[in-house]
C-alpha cells in the first residue's frame, strides 16, 4: 500500500515534536527500551524487576523489601509481588533481619545466583542491539546525562 502525505506528515510531526519536547522524546525512548528489556528478559524466564532484585542482592547482600523498593525505585506493592515470585521459585528466601527482628531480609539463593548469571550474560548483547544507533562515546554521554536527571544536585 503506498504511503500517503498524511503518513509522511505524521512521521515528520513526531520528529519535530520530539526535538521540541525532550520530555516526550525521553518517555518514548524509555518505553521502547523497556519493551525491549521485557522481551529479552521474558525469553530468559525472568522479569526486568526480578533481574534488578537479584542483581542488587548479589551486589549488596541481604536487605529488606523496603530497601530494595527504595533503591531500585520500584513501588513497594510491586516489590512484594516480585519477592513472592522469586521466593516461590526458590531464587530468594526471606529471613528475620538480625538487626531488626520485626523485619525480614531478602537473601539470594544459589538458584537465584544461577538465574542472575544467565540474565547478566545476556546484557551486553541486549545493550548493543538496543543502543546500536549510538556510538560508544554517545552511549557514555547519554549515561552521564541520564545520571544528572536521576540524581540532580541540590
Amino acid at each position: 500500500m503506498p504511503s500517503t502525505n498524511r503518513d509522511n506528515a505524521s512521521t515528520a510531526y513526531f520528529s519535530r515534536l520530539a526535538a521540541e519536547r525532550l520530555d516526550i522524546a525521553l518517555c518514548r525512548a524509555s518505553t521502547a527500551v523497556a519493551r525491549a528489556a521485557d522481551t529479552r528478559a521474558g525469553a530468559l524466564g525472568i522479569g526486568v524487576g526480578q533481574h534488578l532484585v537479584l542483581k542488587m542482592l548479589a551486589d549488596v547482600g541481604p536487605c529488606s523489601q523496603r530497601v530494595l523498593s527504595d533503591e531500585l525505585r520500584i513501588d513497594r506493592s510491586v516489590m512484594v509481588g516480585l519477592c513472592d515470585g522469586l521466593e516461590q521459585a526458590g531464587h530468594v528466601r526471606r529471613e528475620r533481619d538480625a538487626a531488626d527482628r520485626r523485619a525480614y531480609a531478602v537473601t539470594l539463593t544459589d538458584s537465584g545466583r544461577r538465574l542472575l548469571a544467565l540474565a547478566e550474560d545476556a546484557v551486553p548483547e541486549f545493550l548493543d542491539g538496543t543502543f546500536q544507533a549510538l556510538t560508544p562515546a554517545e552511549r557514555a554521554q547519554l549515561s552521564v546525562l541520564l545520571g544528572k536527571l536521576l540524581h540532580p544536585d541540590p
